[in-house]
């Protein structure tokens, strides 16, 4: 299982934002702002960067709730930095307090609870192979 994760534990992802990245990918009719799916992605990637180093070999983390606003919109070509703080422990869930900001102003917040699974076994109970 995996080793205690200390509480303050962080971690920082910055991308850039892409046509693939906005609601317009989805729809033409829509505007070229960063989609929230995205952003949340990117929010789930800093805690899974966060509490890397804290896995066994052949653990990973996965998400399981995601508690997440997403207030101001984001436009092509600005730097999205997203960022997890490991806030607690509830049994074997960790709960990370995330952010995400462009180069002008915050633009997320809330919560991403995450599990240690062992890969292989969690593949398993997809029905599939790797």
């Amino acid at each position: 299982m995996a080793k205690d994760v200390p509480i303050g534990t962080r971690a920082e992802v910055t991308q850039i934002v892409e046509h693939k990245h906005t609601l317009s990918a989805l729809g033409p009719e829509l505007p070229p702002v960063l989609a929230t799916p995205w952003m949340i992605g990117w929010m789930e990637y800093a805690c899974y960067q966060a509490q890397k180093p804290f896995c066994d070999q052949g653990e990973t983390t996965v998400g399981t709730a995601i508690h997440v606003d997403h207030r101001a919109p984001t436009g092509i070509g600005q730097k999205v930095t997203a960022e997890a703080v490991l806030e607690r422990v509830d049994g074997r869930f960790f709960i990370y307090r995330v952010s995400a900001r462009n180069e002008q102003q915050p633009i997320g917040s809330g919560t991403v609870h995450r599990a240690v699974v062992n890969i292989g076994k969690f593949v398993e109970k997809t029905g599939k192979s790797g």
